[in-house]
C-alpha cells in the first residue's frame, strides 16, 4: 500500500461488523488528524467478530472518508510498527486500558490519540446520501399541457437520443460552489449570532461550467471557453470538466480569483452564502483570445450556449463579436443572464433562440417592475428579438412565450418538483436541456417540458451534479402524473 510523498496518515483498527454511527463518528474524527485515513480491519480469528473479513472490508471502504481499508492477518500493532502513522487513533473507552499499540507509536514518535469523535457525526452518512441521492418521489408531471401542443411525454426519449453526439460550444463564468454542511449549535451568548459547527464540505463545478457538465451528461460533445484565476480552485474544476469528458479552453486572468461561492448549510436550509468574486470585465488581450478560440470552436458547432452571470467572462462587445461570427456560420444561439446579486441585463443577447431569466431578471432588463407578468414577456422578446422566451418563477414553474410570424403564444408549466431539496442549478439544467432539445428540432413546449423535467431532477438532490440522459429517461417512464 503506498499513501504517497511526505502525506501524514492516520490508523484506525477494529471488527467493524456492522458500521454504525459510532465507527462514523470516530473515522471523522481520525480523517480530521491526518492528510490520510488507513483503516485496518482485523482478521476472522479475532475475539468478536461475527462476520467474514472480506465482508466487513467491502463495509468499510464504502465509507467515503476512508482512503484505504486493508485486512489484517497479523495484530494491529505489528502492523502499525510497520506502516509508521503519524496518528493512531482508539476509541476514548480505551485510554485507561492497557493498549498494545503504544510500544509500537512511541518507537518512531508518533501519537495515540483517544476519542470516539462528536455526537453530530452520527448524521454523517444522511448528509452524504444528500449530495449523492436524489428524491424522486415528490416529482409531478402534468399531462394538460402536452394534450394542448400535441404531443406524447414519450417522445421526449426520442428528442434526448438526438441530442446524443451535438456538438455544444458553452461560453460563459465559471464557478466553483463549495457547500458546508454545519451542524446548528444555536444562539451565540455574547451576541446575537448564530453559531454552527462544520461537519462536512462538498465542492462542484458550477455556473457555465455546470451548464457545460450537464450538457456533456446528455451525450453532447462539449467545448468550454472561460476564465479563471491562477489558483487551487480553479485546477479543481478544470480537472474536474476534463474527466467528465468536457474540452476546455481556459484563459487566466491573474487580476481576478476563481469565482466561488461558499453555502454554508444546516437542516437541509443555506444560512449563508460568501462570495468570492471580483467583476471587472476581462481585459481586451483576453477577449481576443477568447474570440479566436470560439472561432476555431464555430467551425465544428451546432450550438452556442451563452451562459452569463456577469462577473466580467462575457464583455459586450465580445458577445456581439461571437455573435455575429455564430450567425454567419449558421448556429443556432441561446443565453441565459443571471442577476441573482447583481445588475444584469438578458436583452443585450440579441436574436437568441431562446433565453430563460428569471421574472426578476426579466424585469431588471426592462427595467419596470410594476406592469403585469404577460407584458413583461411581450416587452421582453421584443426588446431582444428572441424567438421564445421562458420566464421561470421558482416555486411557480415557468410562463413560455414564444414569437411566431408577429404573433406570441403563452403557456404556462407548473413546477414539476414539490419539494426541492437545492435550487442551485435547476436554471442552469433547464436552460441546456431546452436549448438543445430546440436545437434538435423540438418546438419549444416540447422543449419547455424537457427542460421543466430536467429541473426537477436537479433541484431533488443536493449540489449541481451533472444530470444524465438516463436519469431523465427513467423519469419518464415513472408514473406520477398530474393535471395542470
Amino acid at each position: 500500500m503506498a499513501c504517497g510523498g511526505d502525506k501524514s496518515i492516520a490508523f484506525v483498527s477494529g471488527n467493524f461488523n456492522v458500521v454504525h454511527p459510532g465507527h462514523l463518528r470516530l473515522l471523522k474524527f481520525a480523517a480530521e488528524q491526518a492528510d490520510v485515513l488507513v483503516v485496518g480491519v482485523n482478521s476472522d480469528n479475532v475475539s468478536g467478530v461475527t462476520l467474514p473479513q472480506d465482508l466487513r472490508l467491502e463495509n468499510v471502504r464504502s465509507i467515503s472518508i476512508v482512503d484505504y481499508a486493508v485486512g489484517l492477518d497479523v495484530p494491529a500493532s505489528v502492523f502499525i510498527a510497520a506502516l509508521k502513522p503519524d496518528v493512531v487513533v482508539k476509541g476514548k473507552e480505551f485510554e485507561t486500558r492497557a493498549n498494545p499499540e503504544r510500544k509500537a507509536v512511541d518507537s518512531y514518535g508518533g501519537q495515540l490519540v483517544f476519542s470516539s469523535g462528536e455526537l453530530r457525526f452520527a448524521s454523517l452518512s444522511l448528509l452524504e446520501r444528500d449530495y449523492s441521492r436524489a428524491d424522486l418521489a415528490a416529482i409531478r408531471k402534468p399531462l394538460d399541457f402536452p394534450e394542448r401542443h400535441g404531443f406524447d411525454i414519450s417522445d421526449l426519449k426520442v428528442t434526448l437520443a438526438k441530442m446524443s453526439g451535438m456538438r455544444v460550444l458553452v461560453i460563459g463564468d465559471l464557478i466553483v460552489d463549495d457547500y458546508v454542511t454545519c451542524d446548528a449549535i444555536g444562539m451565540s451568548q455574547e451576541d446575537p449570532t448564530i453559531v454552527v459547527t462544520p461537519i462536512l464540505s462538498k465542492v462542484f463545478v458550477g455556473g457555465a461550467g455546470g451548464v457545460a457538465a450537464h450538457a456533456r451528461g446528455l451525450g453532447a460533445d462539449v467545448r468550454y471557453c472561460t476564465l479563471v484565476g491562477e489558483d487551487e480552485f480553479a485546477k479543481f474544476a478544470l480537472d474536474s470538466l476534463e474527466e467528465q469528458g468536457v474540452h476546455c479552453d481556459h484563459f487566466i486572468d491573474s487580476t481576478r480569483p476563481t469565482t466561488r461561492k461558499q453555502r454554508f448549510r444546516a437542516l437541509n436550509k443555506t444560512l449563508l452564502r460568501v462570495n468570492h468574486v471580483r467583476h471587472h470585465a476581462a481585459s481586451a488581450d483576453i477577449q481576443r483570445k477568447m474570440l479566436t478560440a470560439v472561432e476555431s470552436a464555430l467551425t465544428k458547432c451546432d450550438l452556442v450556449l451563452f451562459s452569463c452571470f456577469n462577473y466580467g467572462c462575457l464583455p459586450q462587445d465580445l458577445v456581439d463579436a461571437i455573435t455575429l461570427k455564430a450567425r454567419a456560420a449558421g448556429v443556432m444561439l441561446a443565453a441565459d443572464s443571471q442577476a441573482s446579486s447583481q445588475v444584469g441585463d438578458v436583452s443585450r443577447f440579441k436574436g437568441m433562440a431562446l433565453i430563460t431569466p428569471t421574472e426578476r431578471e426579466a424585469r431588471l432588463a426592462l427595467n419596470d417592475f410594476e406592469i403585469g407578468l404577460a407584458a413583461v414577456g411581450e416587452r421582453l422578446i421584443a426588446k431582444a428579438r428572441a424567438e421564445n422566451l421562458v420566464i421561470t418563477l421558482g416555486a411557480e414553474g415557468m410562463l413560455i412565450n414564444a414569437s411566431r410570424d408577429g404573433v406570441l403564444r403563452t403557456d404556462r408549466l407548473p413546477a414539476f418538483n414539490l419539494s426541492p431539496k437545492d435550487v442551485s442549478g435547476a436554471g442552469d439544467s433547464f436552460f441546456m436541456s431546452s436549448s438543445m432539445a430546440l436545437c434538435v428540432g423540438a418546438d419549444i413546449w416540447q422543449g419547455s417540458y424537457l427542460g421543466a423535467l430536467a429541473a426537477a431532477l436537479q433541484v431533488s438532490r443536493v449540489g449541481n451534479s451533472p444530470l444524465t440522459a438516463t436519469e431523465i429517461v427513467a423519469e419518464i417512464d415513472e408514473s406520477g402524473f398530474s393535471h395542470d
